[in-house]
């Protein structure tokens, strides 16, 4: 089963997600999504893979999010468009197989994988 993790390596929480998906002996590829910002149907297909909606991805205590107004925004493209051109609004790290995906907050979730 292929795992990709969208990592934050200045993220304490990401690093210790990977580190545990490693010591499980998992073969994880690595995407560093804040130098390249995830397309909006990648966005859209992880959401699916989490079934969650896209305020549930974001991280709302950023400025941006607040600079942006996106409190009062309830459209899912919009958000969803707002988390590809901003991609320091994606909650992380977020761990991904081919069939489902997991938020790793805490990171010991991401052993239910």
């Amino acid at each position: 089963m292929a795992i990709q993790i969208w990592h934050n390596p200045r993220c304490s929480k990401s690093r210790e997600a990977l580190k545990l998906l490693e010591e499980q002996g998992k073969e994880v590829d690595i995407y560093k999504y804040l130098d390249e910002a995830p397309s909006v149907d990648e966005i859209k297909s992880v959401l699916l893979k989490l079934g969650i909606a896209a305020r549930d991805l974001m991280r709302t205590k950023e400025t941006i999010y607040k600079e942006l107004g996106l409190k009062d925004i309830e459209d899912e493209q919009v958000l969803i468009e707002a988390m590809s051109k901003h991609n320091k609004l994606i909650e992380r790290p977020i761990i991904i197989t081919d069939t489902k995906a997991i938020i790793g907050r805490p990171p010991q979730l991401v052993l239910e994988l």
